[in-house]
């Protein structure tokens, strides 16, 4: 693999960079089309919203633990 190979990822850097606790854990369900984005692993969710976009918003208290992106694949740069 060589280096253009890998750009999208190390792309990746200043995002987790500056989530919560510094850790990312991404899953995507090609069948559902949904993307999953958790902050901490296990995530334990005690509250969660819709944003007009389609994007659930899990918090445990008042921080945000994760992130479900719904109709991901029509949110993807070409």
């Amino acid at each position: 693999m060589d280096l253009a190979d890998i750009r999208p990822y190390l792309d990746l850097i200043p995002v987790v960079s500056e989530t919560p606790g510094r850790s990312v854990w991404v899953s995507y369900d090609a069948e559902a089309d949904v993307l999953y984005v958790n902050f901490r692993k296990p995530s334990r969710a005690t509250d969660s919203e819709i944003t007009e976009d389609d994007v659930i918003v899990r918090y445990e208290g008042d921080e945000i633990v994760g992130v479900t992106v719904l109709h991901a694949s029509q949110r993807a740069l070409r």
